[in-house]
């Protein structure tokens, strides 16, 4: 404990606790929010600190950084939040964390204790905050006694230490913000173990692998703070292995025996279909992971062995033959210990020969996005790729092989929010400046947090925004041509984006050509953003010319 912590403890304020706490037992080094009139007094406990405060230009933005803050390094993002309008900006990017298990820290002022739910049309009042944020959070606490502070937070941080994390909200009075604390004795966090599979449910799920002819691995994003138990135990097992869009590079880049998030394509679900032992770590089993064309063709018919740490999880979306309640991690480690001899049954050839069936880099349907990855892949082979639901990211879910885990997740599954690439790549960067940074975003999409292009610029991140401008909402604009439904609402005028990208005071280009992406590229400076625009039917076009002269 620092001397500042070890003044005048019958001073401290529910508020200044509040802040040691964080700082000082849980490691909080960064926050994300908005000063408020209702939380200024949160800040007045930041003063002095080492906590850095990031000011993003919207709620949902702060939520966005949080998010990718807390993937790209694994820890808790924490925002703090203002009342009433704040929370429900935010609402939506707890939506998005909660969908892919993020752990998200969201501290929220509240009216005050003697006016809660009276309706007297107070500053920013709702007729129950709390009960709002619920439905996107693992839990939401509202702060009725300053002195319970410790007890709440240390909740909190069980939800992301020892079970499935998510979002959590902790709302606090406008009332205790200066409230008297009682200080605890010892501000040391419990060491928390993540709970391990039954000794006898493991024995049992490696007698069967044992047992497997044709044996397939779904290893999800659960997994990716064990890289090395899981890349062992899949060699082991000599078993093909979809690794989904959160444990891209969870094998390392190009393993002989990874699938990728392929699961859709016909090769992948004729091998899935096939298999005669299954084994899903860490993994829902989601339809926008294993069915994301949405027709219910992705069947499972041999033995499923499903290890997660949320038990309701084990009983959902497949029937589960052997179901392992434990920490991903942890149960890759004990399930390895079964096998000191590594299988022979040709993993890497059925592998390379399902991969070779679906021939991605031939397929039309990701023909534009072939070279703008391998582009990103010479130039920036370390980075962190964080997308929207834009173009470039549908095909880079199937296309991209990352180095390692944590380096490529997006908005475009589970929850699907539109907004979420510009503001997750800023809280990346910040969690990892030793990497660079790529966010994927297209015209439509970056819209609804472009505004985050001044935090970019503000903290002077060097985050690279590749921005697929395809003048609208073509995805959309697909479904509706492939039901009948006229266009409306989504050939929308966009912006001129480099005068936009100008008066942020963010250098910017347009580009055509993979050439010209790649002299971008090879000028980004380490100082700030750089947005390159690539026009979309220029792009294109000049894609096929190049593929007409090879």
């Amino acid at each position: 404990m620092n001397a500042d912590a070890t003044r005048n403890h019958s001073t401290m304020t529910c508020a200044e606790l509040l802040i040691r706490l964080l700082r000082e037992t849980y490691g909080v080094r960064t926050l994300f929010g908005i000063p408020g009139v209702h939380t200024v007094e949160l800040y007045r406990g930041l003063e002095g600190s080492d906590v850095k405060h990031i000011t993003p230009r919207h709620e949902q933005g702060a939520g966005f950084m949080a998010d990718g803050y807390a993937r790209a390094s694994g820890q808790p993002g924490v925002c703090l939040i203002i009342t009433g309008p704040g929370m429900t900006n935010i609402a939506t990017a707890m939506g998005q964390a909660l969908a892919d298990s993020i752990p998200m820290l969201v501290i929220s002022s509240v009216s005050r204790r003697d006016t809660l739910g009276l309706g007297q049309g107070r500053l920013h009042e709702l007729p129950s905050q709390q009960q709002m944020i619920s439905g996107v959070a693992r839990f939401s606490h509202t702060l009725l006694d300053a002195n319970t502070l410790p007890d709440v937070l240390a909740r909190a941080f069980a939800i992301f230490n020892g079970a499935r994390p998510g979002p959590v909200h902790i709302e606090i009075p406008i009332d205790l913000f200066n409230a008297p604390v009682k200080v605890p004795t010892s501000w040391q966090a419990p060491t928390l173990y993540r709970a391990a599979p039954d000794p006898q449910g493991l024995a049992e799920a490696a007698r069967l692998l044992k047992a497997a002819k044709q044996p397939l691995v779904l290893l999800g994003g659960g997994c990716v703070a064990a890289p090395v138990a899981a890349r062992a135990l899949v060699e082991k097992l000599d078993a093909p292995t979809v690794t989904t869009i959160n444990a891209k590079g969870l094998l390392g880049r190009e393993h002989p025996l990874d699938l990728g998030a392929n699961a859709a394509l016909p090769a992948v679900r004729e091998l899935a279909a096939n298999a005669d032992v299954i084994l899903a770590v860490g993994t829902e089993l989601g339809e926008t992971d294993y069915d994301v064309v949405f027709d219910g063709g992705f069947h499972l018919n041999g033995t499923l062995i499903r290890i997660d740490l949320d038990p309701e999880q084990l009983v959902r979306n497949q029937r589960v033959t052997l179901g392992l309640v434990g920490d991903a991690g942890r149960s890759l480690e004990l399930l390895l210990a079964h096998f000191p001899d590594p299988l022979q049954r040709q993993g890497s050839e059925r592998t390379t020969t399902t991969l070779g069936a679906l021939n991605l880099v031939n397929d039309p349907a990701f023909s534009d996005f072939v070279p703008l990855y391998k582009t990103l892949a010479d130039y920036l082979p370390e980075a962190i790729l964080v997308g929207d639901s834009t173009a470039p990211v549908y095909a880079g879910n199937h296309l991209v092989s990352q180095p390692a885990p944590r380096r490529y997740f997006n908005a475009s599954t589970g929850y699907g929010t539109l907004g979420y690439g510009l503001p997750a790549a800023l809280g990346a960067q910040l969690a990892r400046a030793d990497l660079p940074v790529v966010a994927l975003v297209g015209d439509g999409g970056v819209m609804f947090t472009l505004s985050e292009l001044a935090t970019a610029v503000e903290e002077r991140l060097p985050v690279v925004i590749v921005l697929w401008h395809n003048a609208g909402y073509e995805e959309i604009r697909r479904y509706m041509d492939a039901n009948g439904v006229a266009r409306l609402g989504v050939d929308i005028q966009a912006p001129n984006f480099l005068t936009l990208a100008e008066g942020f005071g963010c250098p910017s280009v347009r580009v055509e050509s993979p050439e010209e992406l790649a002299n971008s590229l090879a000028k980004r400076v380490s100082n700030g953003p750089l947005l390159i625009e690539i026009g979309a039917a220029a792009w294109q076009r000049a894609c096929r010319i190049s593929d007409q002269d090879t």
